[in-house]
């Protein structure tokens, strides 16, 4: 059986070859009736593009790549499903790479990738997005970038982002308000703009509630188990521990809830958690865990949406985040709800 061609698609849809390719390619500006028709015609000849003639006519690879430096598996499947999801819509293939910021052949490593994949495009996820030399890098080479969670050059590229001063003042204003006076707080790791962010919200909170701000409630983590567990060991074995613990990511909430069951602490009677991400590990932990949802998957999509745009114009998109109160939070012990 003969393999259907896109100027069988164009013969069959009555429209020009250019605007079954713009079609495919999800590109703007097509009408809708324009639209309709070609996709049924792609459906009734079961038109799949090749990807080798779309590379040569358009002489673009119709590959972009999607560099991370995250312990956070979690945030990395999330993100690599939203990307995923929209390179399919527009029959792009994503290549990811992940890297080490701290690699000093980090520069090179992302020129081989462009050179031997010919990328049409990067999306950088934190904390590549601030590594300046890497983006002085894509700069050089004209290369189009989507970063997400960007914290310096803000107007240097396209980026998506949540408001992470906002998020964090939400879930320690409602700590406070659930009558928490000693809230402790697990930083991100220090590479990550979104970590300073996240102490800021929980900081502008405390103040707008007039608690004073006292820094041993605050201990650095690493996004990771591992981290939220010693934090957690550090904070609740001061003379006077926190009630409550806001650890930055999920991870490092599961870790604060692991030591808090290893030290015989009840949660949420005698100690509340909240975490950030709302990744599938929330639900997982037990009690499950009170959290701010940012829309990793969404971040993903409409990075690679900004990016296969190609425009000229750089577009910033703010999503929105959400507080998700679930069982590791309560009133304090001998205070009401």
């Amino acid at each position: 059986m003969t393999r259907a061609t896109i100027k069988d698609v164009s013969r069959v849809a009555g429209v020009s070859i250019k605007t079954v390719s713009r079609v495919l390619n999800k590109e703007r500006y097509v009408s809708d009736d324009m639209r309709q028709k070609v996709e049924e015609a792609v459906a009734r000849l079961n038109y799949h593009p090749s990807l080798a003639a779309r590379t040569l006519a358009g002489r673009r690879s119709f590959q972009i790549g999607l560099i991370h430096d995250n312990p956070s598996p979690y945030y990395i499947f999330n993100m690599q499903a939203g990307v995923g999801q929209r390179c399919r819509e527009a029959n792009f293939r994503m290549i990811i790479q992940p890297c080490d910021i701290n690699s000093p052949g980090l520069v090179d490593d992302i020129g081989a990738l462009i050179d031997q994949a010919q990328l049409d495009g990067i999306i950088m996820t934190p904390p590549v997005t601030d590594v300046g030399t890497a983006l002085a890098e894509l700069f050089r080479r004209k290369i189009p970038v989507v970063r997400v969670q960007p914290g310096t050059d803000l107007t240097a590229t396209s980026a998506v982002y949540i408001d992470n001063v906002q998020a964090a003042d939400d879930m320690t204003a409602y700590l406070v308000s659930l009558g928490h006076r000693r809230i402790g707080l697990v930083t991100g790791h220090a590479n990550y703009f979104a970590s300073g962010q996240r102490l800021t919200g929980y900081r502008q909170a405390l103040q707008r509630a007039g608690i004073g701000f006292d820094a041993a409630l605050v201990h650095p983590g690493q996004f990771d188990f591992q981290s939220g567990t010693a934090a957690a060991e550090a904070l609740l074995g001061l003379p006077e521990p926190p009630t409550a613990i806001f650890a930055s990511s999920d991870e490092m909430a599961a870790g604060v809830l692991a030591a808090a069951h290893r030290m015989g602490i009840s949660v949420p009677d005698q100690l509340s958690v909240a975490g950030f991400d709302d990744t599938d590990l929330a639900q997982v932990v037990w009690p499950s865990l009170t959290t701010i949802r940012q829309p990793i998957r969404d971040l993903g999509y409409a990075a690679a949406d900004l990016l296969l745009e190609f425009g000229e114009t750089i577009e910033r998109r703010q999503l929105p985040h959400e507080l998700i109160v679930r069982g590791s939070t309560a009133a304090p012990k001998g205070r009401p709800a």
